[in-house]
């Protein structure tokens, strides 16, 4: 536009110098328009033009051309300009359209890459995810014994040990410690301590794994040599068979289903972290104790038995779970009558023809909740379990119409019956890190009726009423940890603790007509001769005499330990380890009558122990 001004103004100014110019050539050569005048006087002659004159008119008249000329430069100049800016504003113009395309492609790309990257992203999480399962689940079996067979994995574990266990009162007893057999002050054991080495708690172990497409499968099992043939012997070449400890099999599913079969530690046992079997090679996830006694502390709640479980994991904060497993009683009654069979002694070929063995109607039912928030570690666990008993009501009763009015007891099974009582009992554990997880804390708690056999004490589950019925005792368990770990060096240390109530009866006997106090823990019971000693009553030298008038049933065991681990060598050749523990026990028993006749008593002798563990371990690699 402003090009176009001064265009305008140059063609003016020109049309203005042109006009001039021609005004003053027709004044100076143009005749004069003729008139009619009247006749005058004649005028003067015009004055003559100079050469003067004429120079300075062409002059004037260049000027004026340089002039226009000029202006028409700056007309073509201004045209030129016009056309340049015209054609950057068309290139402008391509050039915009251009980048809104290419910007309109490229936020095109920005929203495929966002989606690109976002599916990236929910890959490498479910990536990552998977990776880390992988890795929880077989990091600790890529060692270099290893084997790898068509998909699968089997590693070999286990640990050979030399240990030694020196106690202040000889028990009889190899490294597992019978807690609930302390002997009473007038024992002729107490007397004697007692010292024995042992290498039967060696353990050879085997995990196999493998994976499907969402679902890993695994196999554990385990043994040592902590059982007793019919001729095992310690005299010379010392001879022990192996015993089962584990042997199970794992479905476990990518959405958090598992299921678990066979003989393993028990649903009731505290897990340090979620719901998980253990296999002794690197995932130990039961928190059993770190003793070097097999029997573990007391107060610490467990079994290793058949079992069948099912747990769902939600995520890695709570899961919960349910087995069935196993029933069996373990009984201590004192003064019954023969009018009730719980059970009978093994058969010598599928059962230990040493121990007894109960009838049970139902398995044991153990349900568990599991919780890990981020700090510390729950669990609340409950138990079912029933126990049955055939009665003869008759044994006692023979003189009634019912039973025929017999005039004695019985020799046939007049108008037996079965009976059954239901028990169980609920749980809880807490476990808490500390220091970067070099300090452990828990605390464990487990109480019901019918539930003895569950504890590292082994107290009784039941005894019997007069009647022959089944009687549950009530009882509690508890422990108390506190562990250090470094590098090299573990401290531990335990206090535990387990109860049985009295749970005792009476009957009149029909043939004298007096009272007669049964079941267990009764104050009628006699415990006055506890504290007496008395010699053997045979020659053989190893059959002690078990003072008289002394039933000493157990009211509390309570046991305090503490000890450590120190790690040698810990590498690619295995691991070496040497660990001491010492423990202080003590068996209280229910007060009992203090002398004849029979009346009730306040006499409630105690058991005590003390105990010295060494260990010396080498686990494979």
């Amino acid at each position: 536009m402003k090009a176009i001004k001064h265009l305008s103004l140059a063609i003016l100014t020109l049309a203005a110098l042109a006009s001039g110019a021609w005004a003053q050539a027709s004044d100076s050569t143009a005749p004069a328009p003729r008139k009619k005048y009247k006749p005058v006087a004649a005028a003067p002659a015009p004055p003559a033009v100079t050469a003067a004159d004429v120079q300075a008119l062409k002059d004037a008249l260049a000027a004026q051309q340089q002039q226009i000329q000029q202006l028409t430069q700056q007309l073509q100049q201004a045209q030129q300009n016009w056309q340049q800016a015209q054609t950057a504003a068309a290139d402008a113009a391509n050039k915009t359209a251009a980048a809104q395309t290419q910007a309109s492609q490229q936020q095109q790309t920005v929203v495929e890459l966002k989606s690109d990257v976002a599916d990236l992203k929910t890959s490498a999480t479910n990536a990552a995810l998977t990776l880390q399962e992988t890795e929880k689940n077989f990091s600790d079996f890529q060692s270099p014994t290893t084997l790898h067979i068509k998909g699968i994995s089997i590693t070999p574990g286990g640990f050979a040990e030399a240990a030694f266990v020196r106690r202040s009162r000889e028990l009889g007893a190899d490294l597992p410690t019978p807690f609930n057999s302390l002997t009473m002050p007038g024992a002729s054991q107490n007397h004697l301590s007692d010292f024995f080495g042992s290498a039967r708690q060696s353990r050879p172990t085997v995990f196999i794994a493998g994976r499907l497409k969402n679902v890993e499968l695994s196999s554990y099992m385990s043994v040592d040599f902590l059982a007793a043939g019919v001729t095992s012997t310690a005299t010379q070449t010392d001879g022990y068979t192996p015993r089962l400890r584990q042997a199970w099999g794992q479905v476990k599913f990518d959405n958090g289903w598992k299921f678990l079969g066979g003989q393993m530690w028990s649903l009731v046992t505290e897990n340090k972290v979620g719901i998980a079997p253990s296999d002794d090679i690197g995932r130990v996830n039961d928190a059993r104790p770190s003793t070097i006694d097999p029997s573990y502390n007391v107060g610490f709640t467990f079994a290793r038995q058949y079992g069948i479980r099912l747990t769902k994991d939600f995520g890695d904060k709570f899961s919960v779970a349910v087995a069935m497993e196993n029933a069996q009683g373990t009984l201590t009654t004192h003064g019954n009558a023969n009018n009730f069979l719980l059970g009978e002694a093994g058969d010598g070929k599928s059962y230990n023809s040493l121990g007894t063995y109960t009838a049970n109607p139902s398995p044991d039912i153990i349900a568990k909740a599991v919780f890990d928030p981020g700090f510390g570690h729950y669990e609340i666990f409950g138990l079912v379990d029933r126990f049955a008993d055939r009665i003869f009501p008759c044994v006692l009763n023979y003189a009634t119409a019912a039973c025929g009015t017999l005039k004695a007891a019985p020799t046939t099974a007049i108008n037996a019956y079965n009976a059954s009582k239901e028990g169980g009992g609920l749980g809880a554990n807490a476990r808490w890190n500390f220091a970067n997880k070099h300090v452990v804390f828990g605390l464990h708690g487990f109480g019901g009726s019918g539930v003895g056999r569950y504890g590292a004490a082994q107290l009784s589950d039941l005894a019997i009423s007069g009647n022959g019925t089944v009687h549950l005792i009530k009882g509690l368990q508890g422990l108390t940890t506190l562990e250090w770990h470094g590098k090299k060096l573990d401290l531990y240390s335990y206090v535990g603790a387990e109860y049985a109530s009295r749970t005792d009866d009476s009957y009149l006997s029909p043939s004298t007509g007096k009272r007669v106090y049964v079941g267990y823990g009764s104050p009628f019971f006699s415990n006055y001769g506890c504290y007496t000693e008395l010699p053997p009553a045979v020659s053989t030298g190893f059959s002690p005499t078990t003072p008289a008038n002394c039933t000493g049933d157990t009211r509390a065991v309570i046991e305090d330990t503490a000890g450590f681990w120190y790690t040698f060598y810990n590498g690619s050749k295995g691991r070496f380890r040497f660990g001491t523990q010492y423990s202080y026990m003590t068996r209280q028993t229910w007060s009992g009558a203090t002398a004849a006749p029979i009346t009730p008593g306040v006499l409630s002798p105690e058991g005590l122990e003390n105990m010295v563990f060494t260990s010396f371990r080498y686990y494979l690699p």
